[in-house]
């Protein structure tokens, strides 16, 4: 028999105090009642008879004596079905399209399931963004996760959207399903239409399930929003054999809920006031994408989150780089040079790039023309300094040719429009036209048979007629 509890202890912000439970457990679903109005929350703390709880739609209007609490006596849990993919949620799952509930007799724990280290198959193949500078250069592999390092005023929303649109198993995915979950944190008004707009003129959204938490929605719902997100993704995946995309944008809004949410409870801070749990809290959403052995179906994942002052050592970008297998970032440089998307190549990596591309996967020269890509551009970095001491006339002949190719490797290989969609054969054979700038024995990163068989010399002229 449920026991309903009248009234409350407490209320500090997002947080409530009960105090007379009876056989409550930590991280139970709890029903409050304000007014004849359902909240949801959670059971955070317990002290002998005491809880504290976390309100998703916020503490509002609540006081001492008009709340009744309800115990449910499970985890929060949603009701996941593969008709959630093109409909559109709030933070908690909540469908707010005005399409209806979704009707499922499967409903899943939010926390999801720890997957047994040796259940877990090492990442394969990749997934094909479309564009050049993640592709070649930092490849996503399924079953990794790749967090976008950005800034503010950086076009990570754009970015992230693009990825939507023109992601795809590749050329030799044949019948296998591909879908996306993508989870908004903490984004404002103009975003979420943004996100909402570009994925249904791009045609995408039929595959696209959105989980959004606006700005101004209760800061606790953000907490909960991944969750609800790979909770779909890992029900689409491990049972329904299809390989998931997650977008999430933006951790660091979860983390500053996180943050808020710890003072709250009085927690001690650690670095920059975020809680010192923050690490395995980062963690048991990180860690839920792979590939589950004898399942065919695959989670990656794509975090974006942007660097408190482009700080790279802040908490959050720090502890996400631990977890993580690599980081794509955003340059605020190139992006003053008008050059979108403005990513990072020297910082940048991806450390499953070299188990999913080669003969098999993308094309046999992939590895070879990443590596010479990575070296030339930074020799071109060591050119652009000496220019700035010396001057560009006393340059040499050959470290003149690195600053062309250099400036030719931004434009049209880092560079590209929001809707070119490039394929994986584009994108290498860009690669060696811009390698072709450069003298032959320069290349000292490429096979010798590989060498022979893609360069040709090229003449920087031939850039300018392409873009005319």
């Amino acid at each position: 028999m449920a026991i309903e509890y009248l009234g409350l202890s407490g209320i500090n912000g997002p947080l409530v105090v009960l105090e007379g439970l009876q056989g409550a457990a930590f991280d139970e679903l709890c029903e409050i009642s304000v007014e004849g109005k359902e909240r949801l929350g959670r059971i955070i703390e317990i002290y002998n008879d005491r809880a504290i709880i976390q309100v998703f739609e916020g503490t509002e209007g609540m006081a001492l004596k008009n709340a009744h609490t309800k115990l449910s006596g499970h985890p929060m849990e949603i009701a996941v079905s593969e008709d959630m993919l093109g409909r559109t949620f709030n933070g908690v799952g909540q469908p707010i399209d005005g399409m209806g509930e979704i009707v499922s007799d499967i409903r899943l724990d939010v926390n999801g399931k720890p997957l047994n280290p040796v259940a877990r198959e090492y990442p394969r193949n990749y997934i094909r963004t479309g564009i050049s500078a993640i592709d070649g250069l930092t490849t996503l592999i399924r079953g990794q996760k790749l967090p976008i390092f950005s800034g503010n005023g950086l076009p990570h929303d754009m970015l992230a959207a693009q990825i939507v649109t023109q992601s795809s198993l590749g050329d030799n995915a044949g019948d296998e399903k591909f879908a996306i979950v993508f989870g908004a944190m903490g984004v404002t008004h103009d975003v979420a239409d943004f996100f909402k707009r570009t994925f249904a003129e791009s045609g995408v959204a039929d595959h696209v399930a959105m989980f959004v938490n606006l700005a101004n929605e209760p800061v606790v719902e953000r907490l909960i929003t991944p969750k609800v997100a790979l909770t779909l993704a890992e029900y689409l995946a491990f049972e329904k054999n299809m390989h998931i995309l997650v977008v999430l944008t933006d951790m660091t809004s979860y983390c500053e809920a996180m943050r808020e949410v710890s003072s709250s409870k009085g927690e001690i801070p650690s670095r920059k006031g975020y809680p010192g749990y923050m690490y395995s809290d980062l963690a048991s959403i990180y860690e839920r994408a792979g590939i589950v052995a004898g399942r065919n179906g695959s989670v990656t994942q794509i975090p974006i989150l942007t660097m408190p002052n482009d700080d790279i050592t802040h908490p959050i970008p720090d502890l996400t780089g631990y977890i993580t297998e690599g980081q794509i970032v955003l340059d605020r440089s190139l992006n003053g040079k008008s050059i979108y998307p403005p990513i990072g190549v020297l910082p940048s990596l991806s450390r499953l790039m070299k188990d999913g591309i080669g003969e098999g996967f993308t094309r046999e020269d992939h590895q070879d023309v990443a590596n010479q890509l990575f070296s030339s551009y930074a020799h071109a970095g060591d050119a652009r300094a000496l220019a700035s001491v010396i001057g560009e006339d006393e340059l040499t002949d050959i470290d003149k040719a690195y600053l062309r190719f250099g400036d030719e490797f931004e434009k049209h290989f880092v560079g590209q429009q929001p809707s070119d969609n490039r394929k994986i054969a584009a994108t290498l054979d860009l690669g060696w036209k811009l390698l072709g700038i450069l003298p032959k024995e320069e290349l000292d990163r490429i096979d010798t048979k590989i060498l022979e068989k893609y360069y040709r010399p090229v003449d920087v002229s031939e850039f300018d007629t392409a873009e005319a």
